[in-house]
């Protein structure tokens, strides 16, 4: 069975592997946390860069036919230089501006993510390419991941600080909002409770796993007779893999006891 490799800086990839659990139980995954060092979105681009593609080496070398860069910020920073490197397929995510525009009725967006997306080339050469009536409203989500990997996406001071990042987009009158990291679909019940349900949320994690299959049907596997309904999945922490393994069970929806799941720590890394 194929072997995948789900990769991030921290818990935000697992609303990308819960989506893949959806639409792909059978297969097996290795999803890694590099949770000691997140947030990468604060971090210089060559750092964020060389760290990515370390990491993702590691997977390749693990055996992992396919490869999901499940963080906006290493996608729009290292993507690249990671497809150059591997000789396996690398799925990028990156903020869903483009049906964003296509969904908003009047044109006004708000797009929630780090710094280092919004300022990356790779995000402002997709801006570009978009219908100049449509205005978006660039908004940096500073001080909500390290909230979210504590544990304390439902907390009162996440809530506090969500509702500081959302104000100028709720004053400019958006009526979508991009989920432009991958840990910002566990906000979701924040963000529904400060803006209502009539604005419309963003979330690529369908559309990457997508992609992912599109990718996996092109590949030619030795062994498919033993087809099982329900694949392993193995989580690899660069800090705590039992902390990583108790953040999964809590965030996802996936019924994680129908998977073979095992967690370790990350070995060095250079």
């Amino acid at each position: 069975m194929p072997l995948i490799g789900v990769f991030d800086s921290g818990v935000g990839g697992l609303s990308i592997l819960d989506e893949a659990l959806r639409q792909l139980p059978q297969h097996d995954y290795i999803y890694l946390a590099d949770s000691a060092n997140t947030p990468y979105g604060e971090k210089s681009g060559s750092w964020i860069a060389e760290r990515s593609l370390n990491l993702c080496k590691y997977l390749a070398d693990s055996g992992c036919d396919a490869i999901v860069v499940a963080c906006n910020t290493a996608t729009a920073e290292a993507i690249k230089q990671i497809r150059e490197q591997l000789q396996i397929p690398v799925i990028g995510v990156e903020p869903g501006i483009k049906p964003a525009a296509m969904q908003s009725q009047n044109g006004v967006v708000g797009v929630l993510a780090t710094e280092a997306t919004l300022n990356s080339d790779k995000f402002n050469a997709l801006l570009a390419t978009l219908p100049s009536n449509c205005h978006f409203i660039k908004q940096t989500g500073a001080g909500l991941v390290p909230l979210i990997e504590a544990g304390k996406a439902d907390s009162e001071e996440t809530l506090d600080l969500l509702a500081k990042h959302l104000e100028p987009i709720q004053d400019a009158g958006s009526d979508t909002l991009v989920l432009g990291c991958t840990h910002y679909p566990f906000l979701r019940k924040a963000i529904r409770k400060l803006l209502g349900d009539s604005i419309t949320l963003i979330d690529t994690s369908e559309a990457v796993v997508r992609q992912l299959k599109r990718q996996l049907e092109q590949l030619v596997f030795d062994d498919m007779s033993a087809i099982q309904d329900h694949g392993s999945v193995n989580f690899v922490s660069s800090k705590d893999d039992a902390v990583l393994l108790q953040m999964a069970q809590d965030l996802m929806h996936s019924d994680l006891e129908m998977h073979k799941v095992r967690s370790q720590m990350l070995g060095n890394i250079r």
